[in-house]
């Protein structure tokens, strides 16, 4: 398929491959979103014949000598070593941190690729054990112009079903709800969250789910969630709980922008799900006027996480900005004007209190071509 050799993340990931810099590539990204297929396609179409694919789902138990032996076919064979899933492999980033000193020792490194689906897991790994050894691509959900290239999707479908191209086949039957619920929500759930992460009570860790999937791009008290759970937990519960299920892909938690940092981090957080598809599987029914807003206002979120850049969002009394932008010095504060009734003056007031911020309209109308290039449109100061 020609969408997958036009994966932002491909493309990256070919640009580093043909650099040759001896680093190990990381590639991380959420579940279901075409990593594997993708990665192979490009391999078959450019490096045929020169790479060695192995996936610790393969196994029951990728243990230190499994991953040493397919390090060492690749190594003898002269190909390119693609290890997925490598968050399942016990002890993965010690191991490969030892393997790869001594083929650097030895003048023999060799490309490798490490693919994984669990955030927290993998960055402990690479910040603790194989830094300054690692390059990081970043694997995202599908946005509006893939699944359109794709699959054929229109965008008022994307706003229901979006995020994931395996579950696009059930679009408007029964098995779309129980894919995405099952093969999706669950294994990323039980898999990468609680088959790694300590959780006092998987029934609440769940059920903190449910309720945060029904705030898109809404700000909302820690406290308030708290109270929402059936359980005297405490705030820490719920930042942790928040804290698992961002660093498995499948929300955003945004703090308000300050220049204090201590207030940044006193902050509510604001909720945003990183496909469409989340918050419409708790809903499975029509769109109103406002929940319509809210999702476009989470999917034009969504698309400023995949930019890298420092992303918040900003309310004083009763002014708010949607999303500020931070790259180095430069702010971008970002209105979306998403058919949901809000309060006006807030760009103003935002401006008034950061004189050098630039003030940026986000419609439907201009979505497309924000989505194309993200930083060029801020920067274009639409």
């Amino acid at each position: 398929m020609e969408t997958l050799q036009n994966l932002p993340f491909i493309k990256e990931l070919d640009k580093k491959i043909e650099a040759d810099t001896g680093l190990l590539q990381v590639l991380l990204g959420p579940r279901q979103v075409g990593k594997t297929t993708s990665v192979l396609d490009y391999f078959e179409r450019c490096h045929s014949g020169k790479f060695h694919y192995t996936s610790a789902d393969s196994v029951l138990h990728a243990s230190p000598a499994w991953i040493q032996d397919h390090w060492d076919t690749a190594r003898r064979s002269r190909k390119i070593l693609i290890i997925d899933e490598i968050q399942k492999c016990e002890n993965w980033s010690e191991v490969i941190k030892s393997l790869w000193d001594s083929a650097k020792k030895a003048k023999q490194l060799f490309p490798c690729v490490l693919l994984g689906s669990s955030s927290l897991s993998i960055q402990r790994g690479l910040t603790e054990s194989l830094t300054g050894r690692f390059q990081l691509t970043h694997a995202h959900h599908w946005n509006a112009a893939e699944s359109k290239d794709g699959y054929g999707m229109g965008f008022e479908d994307f706003l229901k079903y979006g995020g994931y191209p395996g579950s696009y086949q059930f679009v408007g039957s029964e098995d779309w709800r129980q894919y995405v619920a099952v093969s999706i929500l669950s294994t990323v759930i039980e898999k990468d969250i609680l088959q790694y992460h300590s959780v006092r009570s998987p029934a609440l860790f769940k059920q903190a789910y449910e309720i945060i999937a029904a705030y898109p791009a809404m700000e909302i008290s820690y406290t308030k969630l708290l109270g929402q759970l059936q359980s005297k937990g405490n705030v820490e519960l719920v930042k942790h709980y928040l804290a698992l299920y961002q660093g498995a892909f499948l929300i955003r938690v945004l703090d308000k922008f300050s220049a204090s940092t201590i207030r940044v981090k006193a902050s509510s957080p604001k909720i945003v799900p990183l496909a469409p598809c989340l918050y419409y599987l708790t809903h499975l029914d029509e769109y109103s006027s406002e929940e319509r807003g809210r999702v476009f206002e989470a999917l034009v979120g969504a698309q400023l996480v995949r930019t890298g850049e420092e992303l918040y969002y900003w309310r004083e009394g009763n002014d708010e900005v949607d999303y500020v932008v931070k790259r180095g010095r430069a702010l971008w504060a970002i209105e979306v004007k998403s058919g949901r009734r809000k309060r006006g003056g807030g760009l103003d007031a935002f401006k008034a209190r950061y004189p050098a911020a630039k003030g940026v309209f986000i419609t439907p109308q201009d979505y497309a071509e924000f989505e194309a290039d993200p930083m060029g449109f801020l920067a274009s100061g639409r």
